[in-house]
């Protein structure tokens, strides 16, 4: 697609950027630009760059009726030579389209949703920071825009880029997170959404959230309560395990659990180091069993956003179960995703994609 460009009129200033970038947060800035493009008639079309902007809706959009929205999340990395990379940009599409297959919407071709990732930060690529841990996330979105109340697949949408400079997720120096068992709530079930990046998933998660916090914790795990409490994952990232005779296990893809870009790349590192992998169901009973004879030596989250953390403890209401102080698997897979991400280690799988 032949993009055309409406650029702001007042671009945030070198100093204004530069103090933003000093302590970039996670998702509370944001770029000059947007990307759109328009669905309708069959067909998307007017692809286009404009000012970062409030976006002017109709009442009676459908997505605020019926929630039709899907997004994505992924990075945009600053290499030393000033060349800004992202990873794995065609998995984030494919997913894309997967989510929106789920929710009967339409798929954007893959390179067009790469296009756009390249359109935006070409032009706002002094945004991308370049401290340690730091990135440019980018986050592409779909919501139906078509103005109509029936209860019916809408016929128009808009997809959108914004961009938003980023530190560690969890905010401050990398440390292990807490965990609370979240027994009153379920994120997905089988058959539903879970395995879409949709904003509803979302929305469901924010409860479990809020009694985590109430409880000292980062997090919320969910549980499969029909399948002897197998673990499912955390209400934004998969969950792993390490165990001493060298494998990594995670829940393995059941429908109702996302599959992240991040769990996907890590499985392979994991077999390029000779750990073997294990994507099978793991309960909650096998998990704090594991911590209490050894078998489980680390336990961690991954995700776009976060990358990859360290799991501290778990709280399983009156129950505090520590995780294990060892973490060398966990931080050398670490280092070596944002390695293959930063340019600094070989990207032998060829994960990478050049931006600008």
């Amino acid at each position: 697609m032949e993009f055309t460009r409406h650029l702001t009129q007042t671009p945030t200033t070198d100093v204004e950027r530069d103090k933003v970038l000093q302590n970039p947060g996670f998702g509370t800035h944001f770029t000059d630009h947007q990307v759109i493009i328009d669905y309708k008639d069959g067909a998307w079309r007017n692809p286009r760059i404009e000012a970062y902007g409030p976006i002017m809706m109709d009442p009676a959009a459908a997505v605020l009726h019926y929630a039709q929205e899907i997004f994505e999340g992924l990075k945009a990395y600053r290499h030393a030579d000033g060349s800004v990379w992202t990873f794995r940009p065609f998995e984030n599409a494919k997913r894309m389209n997967r989510s929106a297959a789920r929710l009967a919407m339409p798929q954007l071709p893959e390179d067009v949703f790469v296009q756009a990732l390249k359109e935006l930060v070409e032009i706002d690529q002094a945004w991308v920071p370049d401290g340690d841990g730091e990135a440019l996330y980018l986050r592409p979105f779909t919501y139906a825009s078509e103005v109509f109340l029936g209860v019916r697949p809408a016929l128009e949408y808009s997809f959108r880029v914004i961009a938003s400079p980023a530190a560690n997720y969890f905010g401050g120096p990398l440390k292990p997170v807490s965990i609370w068992v979240s027994r009153n709530y379920a994120r997905a079930a089988a058959g539903g959404t879970g395995a879409a990046k949709c904003g509803g998933n979302y929305a469901a998660s924010l409860a479990p959230q809020l009694e985590a916090e109430a409880h000292g914790c980062s997090q919320s795990v969910f549980l499969d309560p029909l399948n002897d409490n197998a673990i499912e994952e955390l209400g934004g990232m998969n969950v792993c395990f390490i165990t001493k005779d060298n494998t990594l296990i995670t829940p393995a893809l059941s429908g109702s659990i996302l599959e992240g870009v991040t769990r996907k790349s890590l499985l392979q590192l994991a077999q390029d180091h000779g750990l073997k992998v294990e994507e099978r169901r793991i309960t909650i009973d096998e998990w704090e069993e594991g911590i209490n004879s050894g078998q489980i030596t680390e336990v961690f989250a991954c995700g776009t956003a976060a990358v990859i953390t360290p799991i501290g403890e778990l709280k399983d209401g009156d129950k505090v179960i520590p995780s294990p102080a060892k973490t060398d698997v966990t931080m050398a897979l670490r280092q070596e995703l944002l390695g293959i991400q930063t340019g600094v280690v070989e990207d032998r799988h060829n994960w990478l994609y050049q931006l600008v």
